[in-house]
């Protein structure tokens, strides 16, 4: 499941990169009134710049998410394989007094100097 979410997560990106670069910036307006040829583009004059800024924002929340699922996937797998999780239930089969078995110090010895 993870595997699949981090495919779709990359394309994604790589996809929301594209349409950034696609599009073109607000400045470039005015050159379009000086004879720029938008007006005669697919879209008509204003339709590809709305239509690229929709598919953006679109594409940019599918992003975030993808961005918060994997997020969520890796803490559940991470709660599953946690180094410091304790058992569910700890049975004791014989209890260290009554079998005359030393018990280990609380403070550990130090050697040297």
């Amino acid at each position: 499941m993870m595997q699949t979410v981090l495919v779709i997560h990359i394309l994604l990106s790589f996809t929301l990169i594209g349409l950034v670069l696609i599009q073109q910036g607000k400045g470039a307006d005015a050159g379009a009134s000086f004879g720029g040829g938008s007006s005669q583009s697919v879209f008509g004059s204003r339709g590809s710049a709305s239509f690229l800024s929709r598919t953006t924002a679109i594409i940019a929340t599918f992003f975030f998410v993808t961005s918060l699922t994997l997020a969520y996937l890796s803490t559940k797998q991470s709660e599953s394989n946690s180094v410091i999780s304790t058992p569910d239930h700890v049975v004791i089969t014989d209890s260290p007094a009554k079998s005359g078995a030393m018990q280990p110090a609380d403070v550990p010895l130090q050697t040297g100097k």
